[in-house]
C-alpha cells in the first residue's frame, strides 16, 4: 500500500521536486570539489549477493588517510548518496583531509542507485557490508586502517 501511495503522479512531483532543491546545493561555493578524487566503487553485499555503489570521495594525494563511512539520511527509505546535498556533504567532509566512503545501500520506498526497493533489513545489511568491504581494502583506497571511522549522519 506504501508503495502505490509513493508512486502517485502527486508524490512522485513532490519527490522531483526535493530532488531539485538538494541539487541546488550541490555547487562549488558551497562544497568545492578542487584537490578531490572523486570515483564510484562497487561490491557485492551479503546476504543477498546485490550489487551497491559506494562514492568514495579523497584529498589528492599519496598519503594514507583517515575514512569516514557516511550513510546518507533518509531513513533508509529514500533517496541516495548521488543526490545534490549528500554529495556536497561528502566534499565538505573530504576537504577536511580525511576520505569519504558514501555507501549507497538500497531503500524500502524508492529507489536509489540500486533499483532494488525491498524492506528492512535490506538497506541495514548493504551498510553492514560496506563497512567491511571498506576495512578490507585500506592499501586500494589509501586510508589508514587504524583510522577508519564509522559514522551515521541521519537527516530525515
Amino acid at each position: 500500500m506504501l508503495l502505490d501511495e509513493v508512486n502517485t503522479p502527486e508524490a512522485l512531483a513532490a519527490q522531483q521536486q526535493m530532488k531539485v532543491m538538494f541539487d541546488m546545493i550541490d555547487n562549488e561555493d558551497v562544497a568545492p570539489s578542487t584537490g578531490l578524487d572523486i570515483s564510484t566503487h562497487e561490491f557485492i553485499s551479503q546476504p543477498d549477493g546485490n550489487s551497491i555503489n559506494v562514492q568514495f570521495i579523497r584529498p589528492a594525494s599519496d598519503q594514507a588517510l583517515p575514512c569516514v563511512y557516511y550513510i546518507h539520511g533518509g531513513g533508509m527509505q529514500t533517496m541516495s548518496c548521488y543526490d545534490g546535498i549528500y554529495k556536497a556533504w561528502g566534499r565538505i567532509i573530504a576537504q577536511q583531509g580525511v576520505a569519504v566512503a558514501m555507501v549507497d545501500f538500497r531503500n524500502c520506498i524508492t529507489p536509489s542507485s540500486a533499483s532494488e526497493v525491498l524492506p528492512f533489513p535490506a538497506g541495514l545489511n548493504d551498510c553492514v557490508s560496506g563497512v567491511k568491504w571498506l576495512v578490507d581494502r585500506p592499501a586500494d583506497l589509501n586510508i589508514d586502517p587504524q583510522l577508519v571511522r564509522a559514522m551515521s549522519i541521519h537527516r530525515g
